[in-house]
């Protein structure tokens, strides 16, 4: 029976709920509008802005637990965002953190140093920030720009030349700030690795491990300090799998089949070593009893044999060198040893046949049995 001449008036001013009473906790659908208002206005994350946007009844949690069941995670959600994403580019180049990340700019979190470090480096956490950065002067590029209506196109591309330069000096800031993340620089520098590396020692790298370093050092510029520790210490954990596995295939080609076995195994060749060593040590004494003839028979045959010391034909029988040339040797380095004690230059010449190697073992042999002083060696 309505009729357009009758007059009406406004029942619900926006009090009405748009998802239930019940599911939605009491929104209206004025606190609805408001909330969509605020979420543009205020962008995604803003929730205390927005739920002051939005009216002194709702708190932050409140609006983020409604915006994001209700518009995310709720049917509105569903048929409004997409699963997947076309067109969406995935790094492949290595995990987050790393040095060859393109991520540069990514903001780090605050250092865990105390407030006295922090004085000393002048580092402002919250912000992430040093009181004196890298290229402190970089702002000054774009702090006197301006966008006016009457620049021309030259003035324009001038202006964005600047902000581009500025933001490269922004990224070179950030990639030094990773690199002193990656590489501990910091610690280093407060001398927090040397109290580190006292209280918990590491293992004793050998002469290998070290030299197997300075070969892999082309990889640092390529990995943080984390990730070549983590990688050198897998190396070493490979080099102990396969003498692990080469141990086990001298085993089984033995036909052990068990752990029990190997240690018999491993007692009885202990064994086998040790009286092989007897054995050979009983042989060596056995032939210095019976005689040193036969240690000398290169050179017992050799004209001047019977001049030679028991020392000094264990010496010419070492050397292979005959008893007469270590006799001329021998009268030629002491007869100049001489000579210089007295002053007197000494214009003898050694043989030709006396190399460097020779001459040295010698002089060593002379000087230890007090034929010669050891300045004049």
């Amino acid at each position: 029976p309505h009729r357009r001449w009758h007059g009406y008036q406004l029942v619900d001013g926006g009090r009405f709920t748009l998802w239930g009473a019940e599911a939605e906790g009491g929104w209206s659908s004025r606190e609805e509008q408001l909330l969509l208002d605020a979420i543009e206005q205020f962008g995604f994350g803003n929730w205390e802005d927005m739920a002051a946007h939005v009216g002194a009844s709702r708190t932050p949690q409140e609006v983020m637990e409604h915006y994001v069941s209700m518009y995310i995670h709720g049917n509105l959600g569903k048929a409004c965002i997409p699963d997947t994403i076309p067109n969406r580019v995935t790094d492949h180049t290595c995990p987050s953190g790393g040095p060859l990340s393109p991520s540069l700019t990514t903001p780090l979190p605050p250092l865990d140093i105390s407030v006295a470090e922090q004085q000393q480096l002048g580092y402002m956490p919250l912000r992430d920030d040093y009181e004196i950065e890298y290229d402190q002067d970089a702002e000054t590029l774009i702090s006197g720009l301006s966008v006016n209506y009457d620049d021309d196109d030259v003035e324009i591309e001038l202006k964005r030349a600047h902000v581009d330069m500025y933001v490269r000096k922004l990224k070179e800031r950030q990639r030094r700030k990773n690199i002193a993340r990656d590489y501990n620089l910091v610690p280093a520098f407060l001398g927090k690795d040397k109290k580190d590396k006292e209280k918990a020692p590491k293992r004793k790298i050998t002469k290998e491990e070290k030299e197997l370093r300075l070969k892999l050092r082309p990889l640092y510029q390529f990995m943080s300090c984390k990730e070549f520790e983590d990688f050198f210490e897998n190396m070493h954990k490979e080099r102990i799998l396969r003498a692990k596995i080469r141990e086990l295939q001298r085993y089984r080609r033995n036909g052990i089949t068990k752990m029990e076995e190997s240690a018999e195994y491993e007692a009885a060749r202990h064994k086998r070593e040790k009286r092989k060593e007897n054995k050979n040590i009983a042989s060596s004494k056995r032939g210095k009893e019976e005689g040193k003839e036969g240690e000398f028979a290169a050179i017992e045959n050799l004209p001047g044999f019977e001049l030679l010391s028991d020392r000094e034909k264990v010496l010419c029988s070492s050397l292979n060198l005959s008893p007469a040339r270590y006799v001329t040797v021998k009268t030629i380095i002491i007869k100049d040893h001489l000579q210089k004690r007295q002053g007197i230059p000494s214009k003898s010449r050694l043989p030709s046949y006396l190399d460097k190697v020779l001459k040295k073992r010698i002089l060593n042999f002379l000087t230890e049995s007090g034929w010669i002083s050891r300045d004049a060696s």
